[in-house]
């Protein structure tokens, strides 16, 4: 008995030796098979992170930011945002953006026959002539004020019409009628008010001025009844035109800016002029397109304003500089979904986001030249004469920026989700929405501030809002732009230090990232390597 005890179930030989577990052994046998499992997911890991349908940035020219420390990341963003700010102040320190001259209509009617007669206040005619005019001066609104006896707390609105005839002065101070007496332009317009102030109302704007004075005769028809019940006090007129100083700063800034952008696109291009364009990441590809923009966006057409009498100047420059902001816009598209998407085909990815920006930019060409083709034939257009229109013109727009908006949102989120956890990736999507975020609020901001959130509810074209009290708009701007495209052009340029020696990480595993490029390998040497990533597939993950 006692033998079969020896002999049990731990001693199969039955030679009456058995192996007793030592103590431990279990947790030892999970460590091993977890230590198996491990190795079985390492085998896989390089088809998690990152995917062959990603824009590999460790098999593109090594850009800058890869190279950059925490440190150097902080004194590129510094040095940015003091840029930025230093633009600013000096826009505070210059002149204001407009010039102001007032007229009352008792004054104008003070020395004439129709001084006694009390309609004339209300219905006119009022024939002035406009301050000195230079060719800094740029453009010319005649704007209208009313004043009233109302004390009642109430809101209401009055439509009437307008007719103006305008003069212009010849160097031999002789009239020439630009609007004759006899083809008065008749427009309608709206008093808006409340107690008894009205809001402000443009009555004409010229887009470029040919004489060095004009003489303006007006008409108001339609007040008679208004002017009984509520008894107009006053009628205040307003000749605005651009500061002549403001001016000669906006020409000095705009050739600095692009005088600057021309030295950063020839700097960006020397320091890539080694690599082949197939090989630059698509960041690098995108900043290449956009300093040339940036470049024209700055305008060295800009004294053909001063150079020639005509509103064509004035559309060329609102259609580089809508043409540059629609293509910061296709970038950051272009930007979030290539991270994701190696191969980048014009109909499965560029055609997309062209059919979200293309929209958009239709808009801002019909806002910047609508009414200025308009104003070149009648200067006392206005776009609510052409109501019907103007309103499909708003809806279409919000609707192109809503679409354009979510889908940003969409590949946003998509690329953190997929990209937030894997070398490099971090880093370049941080920058990216770091900055993007930062020009955005600021943009939104300035404008809000300078139009208000009614947008597209009043004349912004014609209507010369007051709210420009320093030029400190325009430097914000044209600063923020300009400085934005210089910080990306340094951060995406390629690195002028290797990250690893190459002698080493050519036939280490652990660095062969750095070894590979985007279709080809510019560093490595191996024949597999060189195969396209996505040899075999057709899996595009284009949204």
């Amino acid at each position: 008995m006692r033998e079969k005890m020896a002999k049990g179930p731990s001693d199969p030989s039955g030679l009456g030796h058995f192996y007793q577990l030592p103590p431990g052994g279990l947790c030892l046998r999970l460590k091993n098979f977890l230590s198996q499992f491990s190795d079985l997911f390492s085998e896989f890991n390089k088809y998690i992170a990152p995917a062959y349908h990603h824009d590999r940035c460790e098999r593109s020219v090594h850009m800058r930011l890869y190279s950059m420390n925490k440190q150097e990341f902080v004194v590129v963003l510094i040095g940015f945002f003091t840029c930025f700010l230093l633009g600013i102040l000096i826009g505070l320190a210059g002149p204001p953006i407009t010039k102001t001259n007032e007229i009352t209509a008792k004054q104008i009617i003070a020395n004439t026959s129709m001084a006694k007669n009390s309609n004339v206040v209300s219905n006119g005619p009022f024939v002035m002539k406009t301050p000195l005019l230079t060719t800094y001066s740029q453009q010319l609104w005649l704007i209208a004020k009313v004043e009233t006896e109302n004390n009642d707390d109430e809101k209401y609105d009055k439509s009437f019409h307008v007719s103006v005839a305008i003069e212009g002065i010849t160097a031999e101070h002789k009239p020439l009628s630009i609007i004759d007496r006899g083809n008065e332009n008749n427009r309608t317009r709206h008093l808006l008010c409340e107690r008894n102030k009205c809001e402000e109302f443009t009555v004409l704007h010229l887009g470029f001025l040919d004489y060095a004075h004009y003489i303006i005769t007006l008409r108001f028809y339609g007040l008679e009844s208004f002017h009984q019940k509520y008894n107009i006090k006053q009628i205040t007129f307003y000749f605005k035109t651009y500061n002549p100083e403001f001016t000669q700063i906006e020409i000095w800034f705009r050739f600095i800016f692009m005088l600057f952008a021309f030295i950063v696109l020839c700097w960006y291009a020397h320091t890539l002029r080694k690599y082949s364009i197939y090989d630059w990441s698509i960041e690098q590809k995108w900043i290449g397109l956009l300093l040339p923009l940036v470049l024209l966006y700055d305008n060295p057409f800009f004294p053909l304003v001063f150079i020639m009498n005509s509103s064509f100047p004035g559309m060329l420059d609102a259609f580089l500089q809508a043409t540059f902001l629609c293509a910061m816009l296709m970038f950051w598209l272009c930007i979030y979904h290539g991270l994701r998407q190696n191969e980048r085909r014009l109909t499965n990815f560029y055609l997309p986001k062209l059919l979200v920006v293309l929209p958009i930019w239709l808009c801002a060409i019909v806002l910047a030249t609508w009414e200025k083709c308009n104003e070149l034939r009648d200067p006392t257009y206005s776009h609510f004469v052409d109501t019907k229109n103007y309103n499909a013109f708003k809806i279409f727009f919000f609707i192109s920026g809503i679409m354009y908006i979510l889908y940003l949102l969409l590949l946003m989120l998509k690329a953190y989700t997929e990209l937030r956890l894997m070398p490099y990736f971090d880093m370049r999507l941080k920058f990216l929405t770091i900055l993007m975020m930062f020009v955005i609020s600021i943009t939104l901001t300035v404008t809000m501030h300078r139009f208000g959130f009614g947008i597209l509810e009043d004349n912004f074209v014609a209507k010369l809002n007051t709210t420009y009290k320093s030029s400190a708009q325009f430097m914000c701007f044209y600063g923020l732009l300009n400085f934005y495209l210089y910080t990306m052009a340094y951060v995406y340029s390629p690195s002028s230090h290797p990250m690893h020696d190459m002698g080493i990480t050519k036939d280490n595993p652990s660095f062969s990232m750095i070894n590979e490029s985007d279709e080809e390998v510019v560093y490595g040497s191996d024949d597999e390597t060189r195969r396209p990533l996505n040899a075999g597939t057709n899996d595009d993950d284009s949204d």
